[in-house]
């Protein structure tokens, strides 16, 4: 992923409601979509590509090791990922459950006209605290709606939520492993241009370069 994408990605909760609109070839050129692997969740591996099988990357604690960059998984296997949050690590399980189309109405109605030529979608996805340490009141980690192949849908949604797709929030259980909550994430596409996977791209474990894709 680009410098500039993950900025927006990092900065979603300042700039909640704000909607920007990019060329497909510019989105395109920033790179780092393309999955390489297709690994079981842990801890049974499995390998569905020429690319190490899942659990098989760097080791995040007891609870099992992180999901090597690069992979990609078949909606709904579990990702395994070290998280930080201020001064707070961990590791989180993230499970991609489902990805739907939007309420296009709605999403006329909160954008105007910076909704045209774009439809919305929704990624929902659960997280776990696999690692056992205090998460709680922490920000749920961030997935990129991305098109065919793990491209670009050369529409790009900063913040936001529509009704039926809010942003979930960890709470006081997820202060320990086996805590979970489920979100969603707002995302959008260019018409003609489906988004029919999400991507994990932060920086912590490595990410940012080579994300998780999830697809159906």
């Amino acid at each position: 992923m680009c410098s500039k994408e993950r900025a927006i990605s990092r900065k979603q909760t300042i700039a909640a409601g704000a909607l920007a609109l990019a060329a497909a070839g510019t989105l395109s050129a920033c790179g780092g979509d393309e999955p390489a692997a297709a690994p079981e969740p842990p801890p049974a591996p499995t390998t569905a590509a020429p690319a190490p099988s899942a659990p098989a990357g760097g080791a995040v604690g007891a609870a099992g090791r992180a999901t090597p960059p690069g992979t990609s998984l078949k909606i709904p296997r579990r990702a395994v990922v070290p998280f930080k949050s201020g001064s707070r690590t961990g590791t989180l399980g993230i499970t991609v459950t489902a990805i739907e189309r939007g309420d296009q109405a709605a999403f006329s109605r909160q954008f105007g006209s910076r909704a045209q030529g774009m439809v919305p979608y929704y990624i929902r996805y659960t997280v776990e605290n696999v690692g056992g340490t205090d998460l709680s009141n922490t920000s749920a980690p961030l997935l990129r709606g991305v098109g065919p192949g793990g491209r670009s849908t050369g529409a790009v949604v900063i913040g936001g939520a529509l009704p039926g797709c809010e942003r979930g929030r960890p709470t006081a259980a997820f202060a320990s492993a086996g805590g979970r909550y489920e979100t969603c994430r707002l995302q959008a596409g260019r018409e003609g241009t489906p988004v029919t996977g999400a991507s994990y791209n932060e920086r912590e474990g490595g990410y940012d370069d080579a994300p998780i894709v999830w697809s159906s």
